[in-house]
């Protein structure tokens, strides 16, 4: 790695430590701000014009929403002895709207897709993973209307799973999965700190697992995908343990969140949403067993003439960690 990529890599974690850190609201805009300058440098590259692309893509929706952001805060600290409830609800929801737009929830997300499909593997999971860390946890300490984030909740796994279809960029695929555990995320929001997590961790876990596979194996389309499980077993094995742990399917370790979320959604009679979850959820699963399947039903004799190799120490690794993901979760579950 590069100087200065891991010194900008240092300064995008400073940048969103000191966001969930903070006590003001002035300095959550400065560690936002210090993570979005460090992030760009990361995600462009001179050599790659998509990569560019992105970043300015990148750059302008963050810089938006970074500016709808700091208005809102100024406007409400100028003027909170005098602010009638109804103007101060609305200065929050703008709040909440840039901090959804930095997040890529749904129907802000318009970004996100377009975004990630000019990154390669490593910053695709920063994009992913890291990026959501800030803008959740503001939204915590926000207190976001309960009224709201249904609708935001309702929107993202809606538009997600229609989007999700007729996709064949494994990359545009991941960034509506994504949008779809967003939603997840957002409703343990109404939950506790520990509940999102215990989501976001095993969400990043699932999607490292993912990335290093397709990143190994430069894939970057379903039909690639077909190549590199059709020549070895165990990867083949390992590839869908994980794309079927992503979608939350028990017994995967995947299913262990989505089951706690479900349980105090119900508990606390949120039934119509939970249900909606609930179906988007099996139409994403749908969508991930569609990568899959032209491999399940091909025999790897239609591939021979395939000179890829993928036998590697990277994919050794996670092929190591399926098996055990599927028992943790299956005992954990057996205890609870």
């Amino acid at each position: 790695m590069k100087m200065f990529k891991i010194i900008f890599f240092s300064s995008m974690v400073m940048g969103t430590l000191i966001s969930v850190s903070s006590y003001s609201w002035l300095s959550m805009w400065m560690g936002l701000e210090i993570n979005l300058l460090s992030v760009i440098p990361l995600f462009s590259n001179s050599k790659n014009i998509f990569s560019s692309e992105s970043s300015l893509k990148y750059f302008i929706t963050q810089a938006m929403a970074s500016l709808v952001l700091l208005t809102a805060v100024i406007i409400m600290l100028l003027t909170s002895e005098f602010i009638n409830p109804l103007m101060n609800f609305y200065f929050s929801m703008m709040m909440n709207s840039a901090l959804l737009t930095k997040l890529g929830a749904a129907p802000f997300h318009f970004w996100f897709p377009e975004v990630i499909e000019g990154l390669n593997w490593a910053n695709s999971m920063i994009l992913l993973t890291w990026q959501k860390i800030a803008p959740m946890m503001l939204l915590m300490n926000n207190k976001i209307n309960t009224q709201f984030l249904m609708v935001v909740i309702i929107s993202s796994l809606i538009i997600s799973t229609i989007s999700g279809f007729n996709q064949i960029s494994l990359r545009k695929i991941l960034a509506f999965s994504s949008i779809n555990h967003i939603a997840w995320m957002l409703s343990t929001l109404m939950i506790s700190l520990s509940m999102w997590m215990i989501y976001f961790t095993i969400y990043c876990l699932i999607n490292l697992n993912v990335i290093m596979m397709f990143s190994t194996t430069k894939s970057f389309y379903i039909n690639q995908i077909n190549n590199i499980m059709n020549k070895n077993k165990i990867t083949k094995l390992s590839f869908m343990v994980n794309f079927m742990s992503l979608g939350g399917l028990p017994p995967f370790i995947g299913f262990l969140p989505k089951w706690l979320v479900i349980n105090w959604l119900t508990n606390n009679q949120f039934i119509l949403i939970t249900f909606i979850m609930i179906i988007t959820t099996l139409i994403m699963l749908f969508i991930y067993i569609r990568i899959m399947m032209s491999s399940i039903v091909m025999s790897s004799a239609e591939l021979k003439n395939t000179k890829i190799e993928v036998n590697t120490p990277i994919l050794t690794m996670i092929n190591m960690w399926t098996i055990p993901s599927m028992i943790l979760c299956t005992m954990t579950l057996n205890f609870l």
